[in-house]
């Protein structure tokens, strides 16, 4: 029996992991099938676009070609005009006549272009030119962006839940080792014999059955009828707590036997996991002294991975643009120039996202605290005036 035993409890054990596990795994399952999906008909619709001279354009060129003209070896005195001309020439360039939607538009950088937007950062290097493509980043978006937040929500949870044990255990450890230090040798050994004695003599005695309760009553031995009802009595419970045993058991192994049981059962505590998404984010009690320097170390651990492949940045300017994506600002002034490999740190945005938003729900939370005091304060205030000096 303890054979046949130890494979179900292995197998219940996995299939409760599996259904705790499923409703996370679901939405970041769905967040990467939907990027695909945008990834791939950003690049049909925009990678295969016709290429067209517009009016502007030539009309650029031919304004460019006559300043190329004009300009010579000789010309000092109007070099500032020339200069002049040629920064109001190229602020009217549009940036789409110099990029080759083919190689802008490739699957890789269209999945680039999805993460931008379902992650609200929108830096503005690429963006749809064609009609059609601009309703569908709009309709992409609207769909895209609840996803993402439901990510992060549930996400978030599980950061909070390991963030927040972590913490209580380090305020345990750190009152353990501040308790061994305040405590000396002679006092602890006193107090460990205190606790000792007065655990000894603490004794717990066992309730008293029917039958003794019935037996230490007066004049229970003179009474034999009465004393066969109790045996009675006392049977018939007995014979009770068998029933109900054996209905348990009959109710456990018809649960165990029936597999549409155990599947309801299943579905009903994955629907209890889908209401309780945000809940472990609300009881996060954390300093947000501590989640500032979280965010810290973890900008500089990205600030120094990400000028290996982006030559154009140091530490400063990887720190800043790993800052401006994590807030989503995204004001686009630093720009990539391998958006391959940075895809592979689209789990470092996701989770570092989360972070962020960890750190500005506590100050919410503690903007909420002090609004509040300020206004119990003025009130407070308001009515010892009006005591003080009243009408």
């Amino acid at each position: 029996m303890a054979t046949t035993s130890q494979p179900l409890r292995g197998k219940t054990t996995c299939k409760k992991i599996f259904w705790a596990v499923f409703p996370h795994a679901c939405f970041i399952l769905s967040l990467v099938i939907y990027a695909f999906l945008g990834a791939l008909m950003f690049s049909h619709i925009e990678g295969t676009r016709e290429v067209t001279v517009s009016e502007g354009y030539r009309t650029f060129l031919q304004n460019l070609t006559y300043l190329a003209r004009k300009l010579s070896d000789n010309v000092t005195e109007n070099d500032k005009m020339f200069k002049d001309d040629i920064r109001e020439l190229f602020n009217t360039a549009d940036p789409v006549w110099f990029i080759n939607p083919e190689e802008r538009w490739s699957f890789f950088g269209s999945l680039f272009f999805c993460c931008t937007v379902f992650t609200t950062v929108g830096y503005g290097n690429t963006y749809p030119v064609t009609r059609i493509g601009k309703y569908l980043c709009m309709l992409y978006a609207l769909f895209g962006i609840p996803l993402m937040f439901l990510v992060l929500t549930d996400m978030g949870d599980i950061l909070a839940t390991v963030l927040s044990k972590s913490y209580n255990e380090f305020r345990k450890l750190q009152s353990k080792i501040l308790a061994s230090k305040l405590c000396s040798g002679s006092t602890c050994s006193k107090r460990n014999e205190l606790k000792s004695r007065a655990q000894s003599k603490i004794v717990i005695n066992e309730p008293l059955t029917i039958m003794e309760m019935l037996r230490s009553q007066s004049g229970m031995k003179r009474r034999p009828a009465k004393y066969r009802n109790v045996e009675l009595f006392e049977m018939l419970i007995a014979r009770e707590n068998e029933n109900t045993q054996a209905a348990r058991n009959k109710s456990m192994e018809r649960w165990s036997s029936c597999p549409e049981l155990a599947r309801e059962k299943a579905v009903s505590r994955v629907i209890e996991n889908f209401d309780k998404i945000g809940k472990e984010l609300e009881k996060l009690d954390v300093p947000i002294v501590l989640m500032v320097l979280v965010i810290f170390v973890y900008i500089s651990c990205a600030a120094a991975i990400l000028p290996k492949w982006e030559k154009n940045m140091d530490f400063q300017e990887a720190f800043y643009f790993c800052f401006i994506t994590l807030t989503t600002i995204g004001f686009g002034d630093t720009k990539l120039e391998h958006p391959k490999f940075f895809l592979f740190f689209s789990l470092y945005i996701m989770i570092g996202m989360e972070i962020v938003f960890i750190v500005f729900k506590l100050g919410q939370d503690r903007l909420i605290v002090l609004y509040k005091k300020v206004i119990s304060f003025c009130a407070e205030k308001n009515m010892s005036s009006k005591k003080i000096y009243p009408k």
